[in-house]
């Protein structure tokens, strides 16, 4: 036999062994997954469908995102397994570890496992130009506040955040795109977002009117920070077309979260997936500008699961084993 045909031998069979190897490595994969994300017109909608379509493309898999409350109860759909993954902001995920969680009091959601760093979560204000409140201390006695969903990130924290500045108002709850609805026919007076931006209920609202985006003073910020589990932010001018400079806000950190049953090979193909090519994150939504290996730090409360954990650790992260679920 001529050597050529050897090596040939040789190469398909090395092709063969990788084809089986690969499909064993699936053996125990699920044949579907969903995705714990927000209300619809909120980033978490967005940006977890698209990357639920993506991974679900990529791999072959059936996969999307599902309409879920929040953060909070994500947690909870990820631990019981009624979702593979989900999303949260790492307020949320401390207290659902604690045994806080609104949706069962007293259950320490510890099945949680981070898998990748999403982005940070700004709280904003919203209101209409023509209601005249531009900052929070004309926001008037009694208004009618959107918070977002109920148990929320918004709306577990903004409330008790305008609280302490001193608002007195009337709370509303309901999905982004509906919020954004009610304060454009006038039942409501402002609305409190935390998400992701571009808000997509807010880039909305600017095609249809005017909006004043308000944002924190410094004196505001600095309480705010000093009493809640968030840190500096500023809205980037560019975000909206309504800003003229960037705004003054708060954020908090969003990771996407799997339950650590999970399969191993199967999560770190995922997080392949999602990290390995920014730009197509980013074009799911802006974001994803923040989905970066080297953010993987700004975890510092859930454990990552262990596939996510081997992925991050070849690509420049340093996860120690103490914080990774099982070690």
């Amino acid at each position: 036999m001529k050597l050529s045909h050897l090596v040939c031998s040789a190469a398909a069979l090395a092709l063969t062994a990788g084809v089986a190897a690969a499909q064993e490595d699936r053996s125990d994969w699920p044949s579907s997954f969903t995705v714990g994300t927000a209300s619809q017109g909120g980033t978490y909608f967005a940006y977890g469908s698209g990357w639920a379509n993506l991974v679900a493309d990529e791999l072959g898999i059936s996969g999307g995102g599902e309409v879920t409350g929040g953060p909070m109860q994500n947690m909870a759909l990820v631990h019981t397994g009624e979702a593979a993954f989900g999303m949260t902001t790492m307020g949320p995920a401390r207290e659902s570890l604690e045994g806080s969680n609104p949706i069962a009091p007293g259950l320490q959601m510890d099945n949680v496992c981070a898998i990748f760093p999403m982005y940070q979560t700004p709280f904003s204000i919203t209101a209409l130009s023509s209601s005249g409140i531009s900052s929070i201390d004309e926001i008037p006695d009694g208004a009618r506040i959107g918070f977002g969903p109920a148990g929320s990130t918004s709306d577990t924290y903004f409330p008790q955040m305008l609280e302490t500045l001193g608002v007195n108002f009337e709370r509303r709850n309901g999905g982004w795109s509906d919020l954004g609805g009610q304060l454009q026919d006038g039942l409501l007076d402002v609305i409190a977002f935390a998400a992701g931006v571009p808000v997509p209920a807010v880039s909305q609202l600017e095609v249809q009117t005017d909006v004043n985006i308000i944002e924190f003073t410094e004196e505001e910020q600095a309480r705010i920070i000093e009493a809640f589990p968030v840190s500096q932010f500023q809205i980037a001018a560019d975000t909206y077309t309504t800003l003229e400079e960037p705004a003054r806000s708060v954020s908090m950190w969003n990771f996407a979260i799997a339950n650590c049953d999970l399969p191993a090979s199967f999560v770190k193909a995922v997080v392949d997936v999602v990290m390995s090519d920014n730009e197509r994150m980013v074009n799911i939504h802006r974001a994803a500008r923040s989905t970066t290996v080297d953010n993987w730090d700004k975890n510092n409360v859930l454990p990552w699961h262990p596939g996510a954990a081997e992925w991050f650790n070849e690509n420049g992260a340093s996860i120690s084993d103490d914080m990774i679920h099982g070690g």
